[in-house]
């Protein structure tokens, strides 16, 4: 298990479509916002939990059609299947890859960003609280929709359309928590239904994924 979750961090990376590519698009999405809804500090301050939470979760979607599509185009996700070992941890472990080579960089780099759109200085130890809460479902949930669409050509458009409604809840609960914790207000109940969403995705999706993937190799 961990051979193939090095293997596939190694990949990740190597392919371009790791931290690099993701920081880049969180970036983007960070400096155009101030220019589309204009300088007002107060305006970027009420937004900003919203935009670094979008930034973050369509980040996490760009390299999403790549997590099973090379192993499925080589064979390799053959052997996977029969191999002995459980098909659930090769899911939980290409999950894993994926929110270490794209998503945890921007978790680190986020107060950063969180700078250019003046977010209150007690939202950003939430901000990154959450997306560390968080943003483990994104992946798990984007390994999922992988599963249902490996092997279907240009399933990327077809992959995001899936994943984006499942989305939506860890996207207020976490919005919300950096929201209560820039103004001062009290965070548990968002921040407990965001770790909720996480562990409720880590112990059933492995499942269903599994079983997306043997229907699709049959």
């Amino acid at each position: 298990m961990i051979a193939l979750f090095t293997r596939d961090l190694a990949l990740a990376i190597r392919a371009g479509g790791g931290f690099g590519l993701g920081l880049a698009f969180f970036l983007i999405v960070t400096v155009l916002v101030p220019f589309g809804v204009g300088p007002e500090s107060g305006i970027l301050s009420t937004i900003a939990p919203g935009i670094l939470w979008i930034g973050a979760l369509l980040s996490c979607l760009l390299s999403l059609d790549r997590i099973f599509a090379l192993d499925f185009e080589d064979g390799s996700l053959d052997l996977l299947a029969t191999a002995p070992i459980p098909l659930e941890g090769v899911v939980l472990m290409k999950a894993a890859a994926h929110w270490v080579a794209t998503v945890l960089p921007l978790v680190l780099v986020s107060p950063v960003l969180g700078l250019l759109l003046n977010l209150e200085p007690a939202g950003y130890s939430w901000l990154v609280i959450s997306l560390a809460l968080g943003t483990p479902a994104l992946s798990m949930i984007g390994t999922f929709g992988a599963a249902l669409t490996v092997g279907l050509k240009r399933g990327g458009l077809l992959l995001s359309l899936l994943v984006l409604p499942l989305y939506v809840p860890t996207l207020i609960f976490g919005a919300e928590t950096v929201k209560r914790g820039a103004d001062g207000l009290a965070t548990g109940t968002p921040t407990l239904m965001l770790a909720g969403i996480t562990l409720g995705t880590l112990a059933l999706l492995p499942f269903a994924a599994a079983a997306a993937i043997r229907v699709n190799l049959r």
